[in-house]
């Protein structure tokens, strides 16, 4: 099982998502939409459940606009996404995790945000930590700062592995076949 936060959530759903910057060179992620397909290619070949948390549902949901009735059809009709609430043992979890970041010289845990943003942000780190669940996908650097503290690994889309090339895509048949013809011929 994984988890993904809305700024993964909705790239996928949603195709013409622009590229996010990658933090790394402050450019548009190079081939984002293939990461995505590729991350969701794999996904699905290791029949791999993605957890969508309900307060990233419903960021999703704010962003969708009218689209997102649709958006919340294809999800819970897909098998594959399994959306969990945010219960009493992620409030447990938060609880720990902000009573930590209360007693620490920086409440915020690092982050630059609003305290709603922060607030999302360890709800989801909560409910991927109860339902037992290493990986997280985010383009979001609070949640990148919040999971990592928390053991996760968080992997943003700038991260994701490109699909392998295609080895036939780059062979020049014609040239090929041309020089096949010479060495026939005898001539070179």
């Amino acid at each position: 099982m994984v988890v993904f936060d809305t700024t993964i959530l909705l790239p996928m759903l949603w195709p013409k998502v622009p590229a996010p910057i990658n933090p790394q060179t402050n450019q548009p992620v190079e081939r984002f939409r293939e990461r995505i397909d590729h991350l969701l290619e794999r996904l699905e070949q290791d029949r791999t459940k993605i957890i969508i948390p309900t307060p990233a549902l419903s960021e999703l949901l704010v962003r969708a606009g009218a689209a997102g009735p649709d958006y919340l059809a294809l999800i819970n009709g897909q098998s594959v996404f399994r959306t969990v609430a945010f219960d009493e043992r992620a409030a447990v979890e938060v609880a720990a995790m902000s009573r930590k970041a209360k007693d620490a010289p920086d409440k915020r845990g690092g982050v630059d945000g609003t305290w709603n943003e922060i607030k999302y942000d360890r709800q989801i780190i909560a409910i991927a930590k109860v339902e037992n669940v290493s990986t997280l996908y985010s383009d979001d650097r609070g949640m990148k700062t919040f999971g990592n503290a928390e053991g996760l690994t968080v992997i943003g889309s700038w991260e994701l592995p490109l699909p392998p090339e295609d080895p036939q895509a780059t062979l020049d048949l014609e040239d090929s076949q041309t020089g096949t013809d010479k060495a026939e011929n005898g001539k070179e």
